[in-house]
């Protein structure tokens, strides 16, 4: 019986989430069709993040065991070509692809052993309408005043109840405490000189669609619909509705998942 672990990446945009779902194509859907084939076995996946529809990722982690005779490095190549288009699939990419395959202890699990994670949302801050960045940006058209955002996010790192950040409709949870180690806003430009944020938030764990209401909130922040000061308040009040609006899916990726407490504390 073997255990892998598996780290992939993907486009979001023409997938109804990670979690399987009938007569929908999921992500975890579609890797447990690929890889019952490739390793002629049921595959059952336990994925560390549900991302939503729409959500990309750079490091989803997912792990599952099987008792299959294909060697772990060739399951990952097998895997990839199938999902790439199989004889098809030269020169082309598909929206899903998995980056490494390793072979963990028996005991592992990708989900509940996971200390933390990183995500990354990226803000496409011009006036002109981007249609072909639709699906992997936020796009704000005003200015955005990075330095007040800066601002607000040093009231957001820290150990706080993060409840006033959290939608409705997600999994009931023993608490709402969370900590972030690091909320980063960093500045850069597309390939035609375009103004983008990104927003780095790398933390133990993660309410639901609480960084897209984080972002939003950031966002707020950014055009002076709110200032910096006032998230001690709002963050101590609790009250979703007192928090800044939920940002689109479209330009949220999981970036990383980790396993190891040091590296996440960045200690």
């Amino acid at each position: 019986m073997k255990n892998i672990l598996l780290t992939i990446e993907y486009d979001g945009t023409l997938f109804s989430g990670w979690q399987r779902q009938p007569e929908k194509r999921t992500v975890q859907g579609e890797l447990e069709r690929v890889l019952g084939i490739v390793c002629r076995c049921p595959v059952q996946l336990n994925g560390t993040s549900r991302t939503d529809a729409g959500v990309h990722a750079l490091g989803q982690r997912a792990s599952f065991k099987g008792d299959f005779g294909i060697p772990t490095d060739r399951l990952m190549l097998a895997a990839n070509n199938i999902l790439a288009g199989g004889m098809n699939a030269v020169g082309k990419a598909g929206d899903l692809r998995i980056l490494s395959a390793e072979e963990v202890p028996e005991d592992f699990h990708a989900r509940f052993d996971a200390k933390g994670k990183k995500y990354v949302y990226k803000i496409l801050n011009c006036q002109e309408t981007q249609i072909f960045r639709r699906n992997q940006y936020y796009q704000v058209r005003k200015e955005l005043n990075a330095d007040a955002m800066r601002r607000a996010a040093g009231y957001i790192t820290g150990t706080h109840d993060f409840k006033c950040f959290q939608s409705a409709g997600g999994q009931e949870k023993k608490t709402t405490v969370r900590t972030v180690y690091e909320l980063n806003i960093i500045e850069g430009k597309t390939e035609a000189g375009q103004r983008t944020l990104s927003i780095e938030i790398k933390g133990d764990g993660f309410l639901y669609n609480m960084v897209r209401i984080i972002t939003g909130t950031l966002v707020e922040v950014g055009l002076g619909k709110l200032s910096p000061e006032a998230l001690p308040d709002i963050l101590k009040s609790g009250q979703r509705q007192k928090a800044g609006h939920t940002a689109p899916p479209q330009g949220l990726y999981l970036s990383k998942v980790y396993y190891d407490l040091e590296d996440l504390a960045g200690l």
